[in-house]
């Protein structure tokens, strides 16, 4: 009879072996790094797979040395830098074994210098996340024919590279902002013919962990931190589920790290330009304002130093970006979010109203600073729809130099 492993202790020998090696910025990196690490080895337990994405600003921050002691651990680790979409579609749906994806270098694929918009490997990492996910593709049977074959995609993938990822990958992703080692901090050199071997012996250990509680995991509900739901819970769940049947200290650190994980990502403006748009229009234009002007408004946010209106592609936020972003909102009636007419110095003049803005504020936004509450509710406006894109708005002192003509009386019935 094999001898029962103790999970919370495996797990600890597993963050050891990581922090001799890599100079991860927080706990909560070494945490969700190890439990990752265990989680490819009981997927077919889960619904869903995260990514783990090792994001740094300037080279020589880890992110290889990460992927390198990662693939030690991992279940059939393949590291793809090279490899084309086709070819990744064709292992991942190899009936012998799925593999563990390493992609290094990842911004050279959908950074900014990329030669083109890699659409197939895109939507193999997206459908990839979720257990059903399949990508379909035309396969010729060698006689001239083409028919259509779904190819499973449900993988675990690590990536690393420079800058951000595109937001759907980002929101399926836990996220570890690398840095460069400081003065102060040590690492040991890695070294493949001998350390290798010592991240393989855990690795098996590992496996055999993962078949001693296959059962207790697969299909299990872990207890959600307050206020992870949604996504982030979708991304979470593998790793706490893993870190429940671990036991010991794990499943405190696993909520511990989930949290500070998740809170960091929210709090990335790049996560979502139009959610930062609304986020600064709540918080630097309209705060004691019913209606601010379209020329008021892009003087305040133009002129914010730590937001990115002022240079977006070279040039500054205009009246049309600003409309079109925008109108992918609705406001609480389900019309898109348009430029009314306010009144400037008796003068008529294009603007936005808060009215039309408060739904979209409460649903998209995070909560204002020292604040757990929305910061207004999802109801309609009181103020009554208006019956022409080009009447003047209705609320009294709408803007800091705009006056508004009052509403006309109701028609008798």
């Amino acid at each position: 009879m094999t001898a029962q492993i103790d999970g919370a202790a495996l797990l600890d020998e597993v963050e050891a072996f990581h922090r001799r090696f890599n100079a991860f910025p927080s706990e909560a990196a070494y945490v969700a790094t190890v439990l990752w690490n265990a989680h490819t080895h009981l997927l077919d337990c889960f619904d869903s797979t995260p990514r783990l994405a090792f994001l740094s600003p300037e080279p020589g921050s880890g992110k290889t040395r990460a992927l390198e002691v990662i693939s030690t651990l991992v279940a059939r680790p393949m590291h793809a830098v090279n490899a084309s979409p086709a070819a990744l579609f064709r292992a991942v749906a190899d009936e012998s074994g799925r593999p563990v994806i390493l992609f290094d270098e990842i911004d050279t694929v959908f950074g900014p210098k990329a030669k083109d918009s890699n659409e197939d490997l895109r939507g193999l990492l997206n459908a990839g996340h979720r257990r059903a996910g399949v990508s379909y593709r035309c396969v010729a049977d060698g006689q001239g024919n083409q028919s259509v074959v779904p190819f499973p995609s449900y993988c675990a993938v690590a990536l690393a590279g420079l800058g951000s990822l595109p937001d759907t990958i980002l929101a399926r992703s836990i996220v570890i902002r690398m840095r460069r080692r400081a003065r102060d901090e040590t690492v040991e050199p890695y070294r493949v013919r001998t350390n290798e071997p010592q991240g393989h012996k855990l690795r098996e250990q590992l496996a055999a962990w993962a078949e001693q509680v296959a059962e207790q995991v697969d299909g299990a509900w872990p207890e959600m931190p307050e206020g992870i739901t949604d996504r982030p819970a979708d991304v979470w769940e593998p790793l706490l589920a893993v870190a429940d049947a671990a036991g010991g200290h794990w499943p405190q650190r696993a909520r511990a790290a989930c949290v500070e994980l998740v809170t960091a990502v929210a709090e990335d403006d790049r996560a979502s330009l139009g959610v930062k748009l609304l986020t600064d229009l709540r918080d630097q234009v309209f705060p004691g304002e019913t209606a601010v002007s379209t020329v008021e408004i892009l003087h305040v946010l133009n002129g914010l130093e730590d937001a990115p209106w002022g240079d977006l592609d070279g040039r500054p936020l205009t009246a049309r970006t600003l409309s079109r972003m925008l109108g992918e909102y609705v406001t609480a009636g389900g019309r898109r979010i348009k430029s009314r007419t306010v009144r400037i110095g008796g003068q008529p003049t294009k603007g936005y109203h808060a009215d039309d803005l408060t739904d979209a504020w409460a649903r998209y936004c995070p909560a204002p600073p020292g604040s757990k509450e929305s910061v207004t509710p999802v109801t309609p406006p009181v103020t009554p729809p208006l019956t022409s894109n080009d009447d003047v708005t209705e609320e009294e002192g709408c803007n800091r130099n705009a006056t508004v003509s009052p509403a006309p009386a109701p028609a008798a019935p």
